[in-house]
C-alpha cells in the first residue's frame, strides 16, 4: 500500500471504531466489538474491514447487522476523512 491508503485506512479504522463504540440502534448488534485491519485498494474505491466480535455466538448476527448499518458507517466515515471519493466498505 502507498502511504496515502495507508493513511486513509488508519483514518477508516478509527472512525469505524468510533461509530461502533458510540452504539449502533441495531439489537442484532452486541457484544464486544473490534476493528482489527482495513485495507484500502490502491484505486480508492473500495475498503475492506476486519472486525472481531466477542463471544464468538455473536458473531454471526452481529455481523449481519453490521452490513446492514454500513451505509450509515460510511456517512458517518465521510466526515472523517478528507478525500475526493470515499471508498465503498
Amino acid at each position: 500500500m502507498s502511504q496515502r491508503t495507508e493513511q486513509i485506512a488508519s483514518v477508516i479504522r478509527a472512525s469505524v471504531q468510533r461509530v461502533i463504540s458510540r452504539g449502533l440502534n441495531d439489537p442484532r448488534i452486541r457484544g464486544l466489538i473490534s476493528v482489527t485491519k482495513v485495507e484500502v485498494a490502491g484505486d480508492l474505491t473500495e475498503a475492506w474491514i476486519w472486525i472481531s466480535v466477542l463471544p464468538a455466538e455473536d458473531a454471526e448476527l452481529t455481523m449481519h447487522g453490521l452490513k446492514g448499518a454500513a451505509g450509515f458507517i460510511q456517512s458517518e466515515i465521510g466526515k472523517d476523512v478528507s478525500a475526493r471519493r470515499l471508498p465503498r466498505l
